[in-house]
């Protein structure tokens, strides 16, 4: 049988999960079209953004976590959402924030190791040129 699991683990990432209705139907005793109604109108009201996965990291290589906080420099300080955006697009990247105090983001990084994330690392400062600065919080168990 043909191992497809990497694609399938791209996918449920981003967002390819979906509710199991059957299932959702026999545990409430509602009909699955009952299920599936409510489902869709809480997705057209924005109260259901995604469905995701939850993965065992260290079983899909991705087992090192990394928080960074963020400083902008001063040009870019006024559009933290343009940053974040961009810093959002790289697949190492699970989450990106924008907060208030010290920092401006708040990045969540995922990678294989700690030779990966160093490779990471290396990459990003010399692409991304509007961080004033970075601080790095490994965290020894997630």
């Amino acid at each position: 049988m043909k191992n497809i699991e990497p694609k399938l683990i791209e996918l449920f990432k981003t967002g390819y999960c979906t509710p199991q209705i059957a299932q959702i139907a026999k545990k409430l005793k509602e009909p699955s079209t009952t299920i599936h109604y409510n489902i869709k109108r809480l997705e057209k009201e924005g109260k259901i953004k995604a469905y995701s996965a939850v993965f065992d990291y260290k079983k899909i290589n991705e087992g090192h976590c990394t928080y960074i906080l963020v400083n902008l420099i001063q040009e870019k300080y006024g559009d933290p959402e343009e940053v974040a955006k961009m810093i959002a697009k790289d697949s190492k990247v699970e989450s990106v924030d924008i907060c208030t105090g010290d920092y401006e983001l708040l990045i969540k990084l995922r990678s294989k190791d700690i030779d990966d994330y160093y490779q990471w690392v290396k990459q990003a400062i010399k692409i991304i040129k509007i961080i004033a600065n970075l601080i790095f919080f490994i965290l020894l168990h997630c």
